[in-house]
């Protein structure tokens, strides 16, 4: 049976790491087709990784996580059943990252500087500012061949893989923290304590006509089911509900 994956973050860092995990999909996937179509999209979500990047500490936050999962692999190590040979890797690879991270100025500050980018950034910043008459110099870009194009988003992006790769490796260390289990509740709602949990997620079978909606913090959080609505936008689900939570 085809499901649908809902993800909820239990503090503000778990956000910023699943914020930035969708606008580096969403960049890469319009690397993938045509930056004609897609370069609206491309450079929105280019943007938004800088800004998130400045506004927040997220390279102090990836440290500390992947220190962390250093340790945990470390002390994994030890044990008989563990696969050591992906255990090493992942352990090579944390202490690399970890390395590269701690460099003094990161290798993604080089967008800052680059000033065709700086020109469209401003624009892009003003809702309906990014039309080809106010970017000529992106009709130019666009019109270029399209291996130059290519070229030059692909050295984009990479100057934000170290960023990319720990934000991958600790969130996929964090999703295997926990199981999926079954749960059911018989009015559409359910609420359970949160303490030591950074990430809900729930499963609900694609043909179901409801979807959740999750708040709460480290302490506690709750679940709600809801439907769509023609009048209001959506109205609570008081029937029984079965779904599957891995709390993790």
């Amino acid at each position: 049976m085809s499901t649908v994956l809902y993800e909820h973050p239990l503090n503000e860092r778990i956000r910023n790491y699943l914020k930035l995990e969708q606008l580096f999909a969403q960049a890469n996937r319009c690397i993938e087709g045509d930056l004609q179509i897609n370069n609206q999209v491309f450079f929105n979500s280019l943007f938004a990784i800088i800004d998130t990047l400045e506004r927040c500490d997220i390279r102090g936050d990836l440290i500390k996580d992947m220190e962390k999962l250093e340790q945990n692999l470390v002390i994994w190590s030890k044990s008989p059943d563990i696969d050591t040979s992906a255990l090493e890797d992942n352990l090579s690879e944390t202490v690399k990252l970890i390395s590269r991270l701690r460099s003094n100025k990161p290798t993604w500050y080089q967008l800052k500087d680059n000033k065709f980018l700086a020109g469209l950034k401003q624009r892009f910043a003003i809702q309906g500012g990014s039309s080809s008459f106010d970017l000529p110099q992106l009709t130019f870009w666009l019109n270029q061949p399209h291996h130059i194009i290519q070229q030059e988003v692909v050295s984009w992006i990479t100057l934000l893989n170290d960023v990319n790769q720990a934000l991958k490796l600790v969130l996929r260390f964090i999703r295997q923290r926990a199981e999926f289990e079954t749960i059911n509740t018989d009015s559409g709602f359910y609420q359970d304590n949160g303490e030591g949990l950074l990430l809900l997620r729930i499963k609900l079978a694609q043909n179901l006509q409801y979807y959740p909606t999750v708040s709460g913090n480290k302490f506690r959080y709750s679940i709600r089911f809801m439907l769509p609505c023609q009048h209001t936008g959506r109205r609570y689900s008081n029937q029984a509900t079965e779904f599957q939570l891995a709390r993790c």
